[in-house]
């Protein structure tokens, strides 16, 4: 009950001390931050005294070698940490009133023969502590919130074959988790085997995924739910627009020859080359683009719908930005439903710059499907050959 502070400098008080076999530095302000400096204490320490300090899980880098029987109660300790110097000779350790949420183990403490850890922060205990403490004659581990789960099952059956070893069993053993089991003896706590068994329940929860990812394939590739779905989708705007539109709107409902799907990365290309190339001289083409036609106000996927409905032709810049580009993945989608809901032959691909196989994502098998089976225009990198691809470009259209 003193005012001491440095955990280092006790030991170093006591180096010189031959005869030194009981110190007793309870009730101080002992602190050790582990700072990597050592310590060293009397040689002939047996018993050390250190509760009711401030030490915490430092404390295990400072202490005596040949110390039998340790006291470190009512201090800050959360976790017995793996690299410390063993303490070969150790046979008494008192944890009680700290931090500690499990069991510690015996690596550093090979002579252990008594542990308390009552009142600490232990929820469910390790089941295999006896097997790496085979010296342990005795266990205090009451009074601490045990969780009553299948997990303390094990340390409930750890009791039965440890012969008496838990010193209080079973009053100061009680369940403080759940709310409803709050008071009950872990010597009363009983839980079905079923209930326990994690192999079945997660051959169980396997089978029933397999089984919803089954139907949903089932529903996805013979159904084909998600077109149904997006197309009642399109067909409720498309009626919706109809009932609430200006009158004449379906009259004019073509109003552009193509429609132009692309990424900004390759807007450049699309801005000086393809839009005046097809847009000026003779047999002009009249380009949708989304710069320029989409209507403020309307959402994108709308405006994509719209511009779509209202084009002869939906041209397509494939690139390996074009497939990185999530808006382009929707005007593809969009236009490839119309390619086959009205049985149309629409679609005017344009291979800007090669995509090699690995870049297009998984989610893209439509465009895969499409390179695969129809023709596409590539961009020459030869200015002789451009004459020809914009001729075969507004053939095309």
């Amino acid at each position: 009950k003193n005012k001491f502070e440095s955990l280092r400098k006790v030991s170093f008080m006591t180096s010189r001390m031959k005869s030194l076999k009981y110190l007793d530095m309870s009730n101080n302000l002992l602190r050790h931050d582990g700072a990597g400096a050592q310590c060293q204490w009397a040689e002939s320490l047996a018993e050390l005294d250190l509760s009711s300090n401030q030490l915490a899980d430092a404390v295990f880098e400072c202490l005596p070698v040949n110390v039998r029987k340790l006291g470190l109660q009512n201090n800050q300790i959360s976790n017995v940490p793996g690299r410390m110097a063993e303490l070969e000779a150790l046979e008494e350790l008192n944890l009680a009133s700290n931090r500690l949420a499990d069991l510690p183990g015996c690596s550093g403490f090979r002579s252990l023969q008594l542990l308390s850890v009552e009142m600490n922060s232990i929820l469910t205990p390790s089941a295999d502590f006896f097997q790496s403490c085979p010296r342990v004659r005795e266990l205090q581990a009451g009074h601490n919130p045990f969780k009553c789960s299948c997990e303390l099952q094990a340390f409930v059956r750890l009791e039965r074959r440890s012969g008496g070893k838990l010193f209080g069993w079973p009053a100061a053993y009680v369940c403080e988790y759940p709310e409803g089991l709050r008071g009950t003896e872990l010597e009363d706590f009983h839980l079905s085997p079923l209930a326990c068994n994690t192999a079945l329940l997660l051959a169980t929860a396997l089978l029933l995924t397999l089984v919803l990812v089954a139907a949903v394939a089932f529903l996805c590739i013979y159904l084909d739910v998600p077109w149904y779905a997006r197309m009642t989708w399109q067909w409720t705007q498309t009626k919706r627009r109809a009932r609430h539109g200006p009158p004449g709107e379906q009259e004019a409902a073509l109003q552009f020859h193509a429609f132009i799907s692309y990424s900004e990365r390759d807007a450049p290309w699309v801005k000086n080359e393809l839009i005046p190339s097809l847009e000026k001289g003779e047999g002009c083409v009249q380009l949708c683009q989304h710069e320029r036609n989409f209507i403020p106000g309307k959402s994108i996927v709308e405006n994509i719908i719209n511009c779509i409905e209202k084009s002869y032709k939906s041209i397509f810049v494939l690139s390996p930005n074009f497939v990185q580009s999530e808006w382009c993945h929707y005007e593809l989608y969009f236009a490839h439903h119309k390619l086959f809901s009205e049985n149309s032959n629409s679609l005017i691909l344009i291979l800007l710059e090669p995509i090699p196989p690995y870049l297009i994502p998984a989610r893209y098998h439509k465009l895969k499907a499409l390179m695969a089976k129809r023709t596409y225009l590539e961009w020459p990198k030869e200015r002789s050959k451009r004459a020809l691809f914009w001729a075969n470009l507004r053939a095309a259209i």
